[in-house]
Order: C-alpha cells, then structure tokens, then sequence
C-alpha cells in the first residue's frame, strides 16, 4: 500500500512538471518576437538603422546610461526619444459623383474618415505621431467641387500624403462608385481575311442595332471602326503581283491594319464604314491582330479615346494570332516600339518594318491606358483567347457565331460583366506592398481580395488597402515615390505621396539635435541624435581618446563586449583601449577586422574559384557577408544578374525561348521535339528547324524539282538565299549549321545545310542526288512467270515418274505371281477318273 501510494505520487509530480514546462515553451514562443526584436534593436549602432527596424525607437537623451540607444519601445526609460509614426494627411477628397443611399461600403461606421498617423503602442516625446480628423460627411475643403465643374468622381480620396516606417502596417480605405451615366467609348477591331465576309455582312445590319443598345446604357457613347489582315509580306501573304492586286474573289489588296473611323457620336455612319470595308486574304491561318490592337490603344488621339471615359476595344475574328517572334519568318527583325504609326489615310505603317507585339507589350499598353479588350471569337478558337485573357489585365472572352450574329448581345453582356465588377490595382514598386481587403456588399468581415462583382451603378464599395513598407532603397531620392491606386479599366486613380521614414532628422545639418563640434564630444565630434561622431583622430563614446594612444587604463572594460554572456573583450580579435575596441592587424595589409567588438571582417566570406565573393569584380566582403556589386547576385556574388549575356544576336528572347537563363548562363529545356542545346539554346539536332521552309526553294534551284519547278515560281518565291553546290554535305562544328535531308517525289536523297549570319542565310546543297538503282521491271515479271512455269514442268515430270515407276512395279509382282503358278501340262485338266481317293484323318498308319 505504502510503496503504490509513493508511485502515485511520483506519477501526480511528473505530470506537473510536464504542464509547467509546456506552459514555460507556450511563453517562450510567445514572447519570441518580442526577444528577437529587442536583440535587433540592441545591434543597431545609429538612428536611421535603428528605426529601420520594427518597433525599435532611438534615445536621444545625452546622458543616457542604459545598454542601447537603439531598443524597443517600452523596455528602456528615455526622457527624449525618436520614435516615428506612420502619418496621413489627406489633400483631396471630392464626393463620388453617384452614390446610391442604401449602399454599402463593407466597412462598420459612419461615411466619414477618422485618420490615425500613428501605429498603436507609439509613444514618446519627440515621436512625430499626429491626428487628423474629418467630419462624418467625408468631406474637407474643397469638396463638392466636381459638381460646379462637371467632373466626374469615381474613387475617393483622390489625393493624400503617407510617410510609412519600415515593416509598420498601414491601413487606408478607398472608396468607388461607378457612375451613373458613365461615358461609353467603344471601338470595334474586326478581322477583315476572306472567312470573316458573311460576318461583315451581318454586323453592318447589326450597327445601328448595337449603337441603340449601347446608349440604353449611357448616353453618351461615342462609336469606331477598325480593320486589320496581315503583314503583306511572305509567308503570310502571297507576293505575287496578281495575288497582291486580287488574292480572292471581290477581294482588296492585302494590308496590316486601316482605321476606317475614329471614336464619334455619328454612330449611324458606323453601319456604312463596315458595309464599304472590303475583305481580303491571306495565306496562313494566324492574323496580325496583335499589330492592329497596338495601334489602336498607342494611337489615342488618331482613334480618339477620351481621358473620362470607360474604353471597350471589342476584337472579332475567327482566326488564330501572330506574335513577337513570328515577323522573323517574313524577314522582320526588329522588335515593336509600341507607338503609333498611322498616316493621314488611317492606315499602320510600320506593319513591314516592325515584328508583332507581345503579349506583355500588349498588357503593359492595356495597363497604361486603362481598356478593357473583349475577344469575341468563333467557338474553335474561344479555349486559345480565354488562355490569352489570363495574361491581359481587364480583358475578356465570348463566343462569336459564325456570321456575328449575336454580336449585339454579346457585347452588351460583356459590357454589363466588366462594368459590374471593380478590381484593384497599384503601380507600387518592390519596395513597397500593399494587400486589399474588401467584404464587398456585405456587411460582414473583410476578406483578402482587390476584386468585388456584381456591383451596380451608384453603389459604393469600400476596400482597405494595407500598405507596408518592406525595406528602404540605398538611394535617398527614392524614400519620396508616388503610387497610384485605380480601378481596373477605368482612367480615375487614388495619388500617394508616400514618404518613407528611413532617416533621423537629428542626423541632418540644422536640426535640432545636431551640433557640430559639440563641448560634449570634447570638441572633437559632431553631436548627432544623442552620440558623439568622432573625427578621425579620435575615439570613445565623448571622443574623449586619442587615435595616437594605443594605452589605456581600461583594459577589460565592459563596454568592450557584445554583451554580458562573455568576458572575451573585443571577440578576442582586438585590444579595448580607452572603452573601445581596436582591432588587431593582419599579416595581409587586405585584410581587416572591424566592428565595435571587432565582431566583423573582409575575408571570412564565401569564395568561388578560389576568389574572395568571385573577386573584386564581382563585390566585396563586409562583415563575413558579400555585398555585390550591381550586376552581380548569390551568396557569393557569382550569379550574374544580367540576362544580355542569354540573348542571342539579333535575339529578343532569352535563351532562343528554349532555356531559362540562370546566372546569365542558358539552362535549355527538353521538349516533345528534342533537346535544345548551345550558347544560347539555338542548336536541336532532332528538331525540323527551317528545313521544310527551305526544302522547296533548295529544290527547284539546284535539281529543278519540287513543287516550284514550273515557270517563274521560283523565281519569284525563292529571292532569300542562292544554293551553293558541295560534294558532301557536312557541318562544321565551329559553325552554327543546321543539317537537312529529305527525298524528293523519285525517291531520291538530297541534302543540304543553313545557317544564319545576322540577316544573311546561307545555303549548302549536295551537288548530285543519291538515287536508288533502276529495276528491269518488265524482267522480274517475265523470270517470275518462267520460274512458275519451270516449277510447274517439274512438278508434273516428277508425277509422271512417280506414276511410272509404281506402275512398273504392279507389272513386274503380276509376272512374277503368273511365273510361280504350277500347273501339270502331262494331264489334262478336263479329264476326271472315275475312282476317289480318301483319306482317314484317323488312321495312324499301323
């Protein structure tokens, strides 16, 4: 009994223990951040990289006698500190020009502002935290002015001032309303080749239709026109001058892009422009239409987008699209500027000179100039634009009949999609990031998103934007940048003056708290922010030592340790002289202990080949740390961050769009064809290159077959390249060649090789055809039919003398059967006596 009631007591005191030491880790990782904070506040030896980290603010007083200066607030009495606050002023707040009054802004409280500059737990004396307020109208001087002047207000605030600390959140609430009436600029980009006639048909029926329809909406809407086909050049085209001049049946010539009618009011005329455009053709499926919606967003004046208004470029078209890297087929190498290049007749005429836009120029543009594309495409293309819709902001997708029949109202259903919906966007550098929270017409809790749907007219939606900044830039003219928060699609944005808080104001000349020369630094330093900056022949808190001393009488003094964990003075790598540390010396005059606790060095960091963060090219080494120098990245500096160095010459893709470029080298990929491989992911032993394009032309030069060995074709289709006849074709290894071989309709092999120098193509070509054989056809079949024959022969002589020798042998048993029979000649055989004879089978013979 005595010995169960001893375990049970040591089973009670064991599970105590474990709850306290549960509870003691709960704590401990609670209080985690606090403790790391304070240790990084402690580490920071001056004011501007001091409240560069969160929550740690700097002491200003002179005589201070606590461990730090830099420490985190609360944990140290200061009489006089610096602890700044992010702080809000705002500068314009117009009202929303619509706003319905049973909206709802997602927000609890009333439609007015109340505006903290000040995190909570800030304090201090010297901080610079402020308040301002607003009226529960929302509204401040100056506001109500859209309505003597007209303007139109969607978003609010309008304009404001932020100084933000590093890390310290701040929370801003932006308002929009979309209004009633809004302006309505719609352009109409149609893919003008031969299969879009019936379709031209029918929306010139349907104009006069879709201008009513559109002004149900607005009022004021303003209606254009605009056709695109391709580039008139090869192979996108045929040049031949009667298919330049006629490519089809009621055709016009070829052309990249015509604006046949800029934005206006005269929405009737809409309807004669599309009936009088006329189709044309082309030879290959993909169109330019990405050339024609470059032109017609960089071209705002010359279609005539208007600065307050919702801009719609609706894209018709039943076809496929060329993009950045299709113009080198055609011979056109140089990349797309993204300006307007439309003359007087409306018409692009750069389509010739300059390669396809991308799909990143093309967003960037849509980005810039706030429109919205809609792609109302045919059902077999609508799965490729709802790809392409994912990379272009704003934009979206609708199945097209086949005649655009439904063109009207697929339109205004896409009109009524876009404009139902608000999404949030900034232009905020990578300094700064900002997260949107928004419950959009509910009233309950704010989730993470930028985006709201279903948002009608004159109802306001309210999102918190939570901006942060997450570091300051080296550069001091960049702690002043202006961002702008907007509506996707819509030309109205939010203006910040953002401030970033990354310096002290005791740090500068005029200030207050900096004195040069200063009795307290015995007239050998400049107070700054509560410390002496010493000159440089002397030393100490109070520069109270000589350089040219190298003794003191406090040797082992305290202030020469990082802290009270160790008694190791200086890191054990420098003698403490007069309160500070002086570092030892290294054999190597290059090498350099520093730190105040000689805690840091210039030799200690990763190396590579043998050299220091890569070698002085490449960065130096700063407290066991590389720091690179511009260009250069990774721990040890030898990542190059240039991506030149993966561009091939004349080359606007990285890596040949095979590879991705990783430390300025070409890593190349593997695809279905085969594995790319080179410089710069040019080379594909397996893969087609530009054989089948040069096959034809190789063909109908050097051995006059092929497809365009009749008449002038090609004369006419081949001007690229001249062959150059060779023995054996060989490639040399030095030398960017791609090798082809191909038989020809004889089935006879033929080889050549390419490459490209610059613009210069260059063509090898076997000069004499590998041919098979010729076979006597006439004499296989006649030896064939001999060989059955003579078969046939044998087969029969074979049966005859089988046939014969069997018969020879039943002859020959007949002869010898009738030789062996035994018939007695002395008698005759008709003649019988009269007398028998028999014989007693019992008869023993006794």
């Amino acid at each position: 009994m005595i010995l169960e009631r001893n375990r049970g007591s040591q089973v009670a005191l064991l599970l105590v223990v474990l709850l306290a030491a549960i509870a003691a880790q709960t704590g401990a990782q609670k209080s985690g951040k606090l403790t790391t904070t304070g240790t990084s506040c402690a580490s920071k030896l001056r004011c501007n990289t001091c409240i560069q980290v969160e929550g740690c603010g700097w002491c200003l007083d002179i005589d201070f006698k606590g461990q730090s200066r830099c420490y985190q607030n609360g944990t140290q009495k200061c009489d006089n500190q610096w602890f700044p606050q992010n702080l809000e002023k705002i500068l314009l707040n117009e009202e929303l020009t619509a706003e319905s009054s049973g909206s709802s802004s997602g927000f609890s409280g009333s439609s007015g502002y109340s505006i903290e500059s000040g995190s909570s737990g800030s304090s201090g004396s010297s901080s610079s935290s402020g308040h301002f307020s607003q009226n529960s109208g929302g509204s401040i001087s100056g506001s109500g002015a859209h309505r003597s002047s007209g303007k139109i207000v969607q978003i609010q605030p309008q304009s404001l001032k932020l100084s933000l600390r590093v890390n310290q959140k701040h929370n801003l609430r932006v308002s929009y309303s979309q209004a009633v009436g809004y302006p309505v600029d719609l352009y109409y980009l149609m893919d003008l080749s031969k299969s879009m006639e019936d379709d031209k048909q029918s929306l010139s029926k349907l104009g006069d239709k879709l201008s009513t329809a559109m002004k149900e909406i607005t009022s004021n809407f303003r209606l254009g026109f605009g056709s695109f086909v391709d580039k008139v050049l090869m192979p996108y085209v045929s040049t031949i001058q009667k298919k330049l001049d006629h490519p089809c049946d009621n055709c016009k010539a070829p052309y990249g892009y015509h604006n046949h009618m800029p934005l206006n009011n005269n929405t009737e005329s809409f309807s004669e422009e599309v009936k009088g455009a006329q189709v044309s053709g082309n030879l290959d499926a993909p169109e330019g239409g990405f050339d024609a919606i470059m032109q017609a967003i960089a071209c705002r004046s010359e279609i005539g987008w208007r600065n307050e208004s919702r801009r719609l470029l609706v894209f018709s078209t039943d076809a496929g699209f060329h993009y950045a890297g299709d113009g080198k087929l055609g011979g056109v190498i140089a990349p797309n500027d993204g300006e307007c290049h439309l003359n007087a007749q409306g018409e692009y005429t750069h389509s010739i000179y300059q390669d396809y836009p991308s799909i990143s120029q093309i967003n960037q543009k849509v980005k810039d100039n706030a429109i919205n594309i809609i792609f109302a495409v045919t059902a077999n293309q609508l799965s490729v634009y709802e790809k392409l819709v994912e990379h272009i902001q704003g934009s979206s997708a609708a199945k097209l009949d086949n005649d655009s029949a439904n063109v009207v109202d697929l339109v205004k259903s896409e009109y009524d999609k876009i404009s139902s919906s608000v999404e949030m966007k900034d232009d905020a550098s990578s300094y700064v990031k900002i997260n949107y929270f928004s419950s959009c017409l509910g009233n309950g809790t704010p989730v993470a998103t930028n985006k709201c749907e279903k948002v009608k007219q004159g109802t306001k939606v309210t999102f918190n934007a939570e901006i942060q900044l997450l570091k300051c830039p080296e550069d001091p003219r960049d702690w002043h940048q202006t961002i702008r928060i907007s509506p996707v699609g819509i030309n109205e944005y939010m203006e910040i003056q953002l401030e970033m808080l990354c310096s002290c104001p005791c740090e500068h000349s005029g200030s207050q708290g900096y004195e040069a020369n200063a009795s307290i630094c015995n007239g050998h330093g400049t107070s700054m922010c509560g410390i002496c900056q010493c000159d440089e022949n002397h030393f100490g808190n109070k520069c109270e030592c000589n350089a040219m001393d190298i003794n003191s009488k406090n040797g082992n003094d305290a202030s020469c340790r990082a802290d009270n964990t160790t008694l190791t003075d200086c890191s054990g790598r420098g003698n403490c002289v007069c309160g500070t540390c002086d570092c030892h010396k290294r054999p190597n005059p290059e090498e350099e202990v520093s730190g105040k606790f000689c805690e840091c060095d210039n030799f200690s960091c990763e190396r590579n080949k043998n050299q220091l963060c890569s070698g002085p090219d490449h960065g130096t080494c700063e407290c066991g740390q590389c720091k690179c120098k511009p260009g250069w990245g990774g721990t040890n500096c030898g990542c190059l961050e240039s991506t030149d160095s993966c561009l091939a010459p004349g080359s606007t893709e990285l890596c040949s769009g095979h590879g991705a470029c990783e430390c300025g080298v070409c890593k190349c990929t593997a695809t279905e064809q085969g594995r790319y491989s080179g410089r710069f992911c040019e080379k594909c032993p397996t893969c087609s290159g530009r054989c089948q394009e040069l096959k034809d032309c190789v063909q109908c030069q050097m051995y006059k077959t092929g497809v365009l060995k009749n008449g002038d074709d090609c004369a006419n289709n081949c001007t690229l390249f001249t062959p150059v006849g060779v023995e054996k074709v060989e490639i040399e290894e030095h030398k960017d060649e791609q090798i082809c071989t191909f038989f020809d309709e004889d089935d006879c092999k033929f080889m050549f090789k390419y490459s490209e120098d610059g613009q210069v193509l260059k063509v090898s070509a076997q000069e004499n055809k590998e041919c098979p054989p010729k076979v006597f056809m006439l004499g296989i079949v006649l030896g064939v039919i001999a060989a059955i024959v003579l078969v046939g022969l044998a087969i029969l002589l074979l049966w005859k003398l089988l046939t014969t020798i069997h018969d020879r042998r039943e002859f020959a048993r007949f002869e010898k059967e009738r030789m062996n029979a035994k018939w007695d000649t002395g008698e005759n055989p008709i003649y019988k006596q009269a007398t028998s004879t028999f014989k007693n089978p019992m008869y023993a013979g006794k």
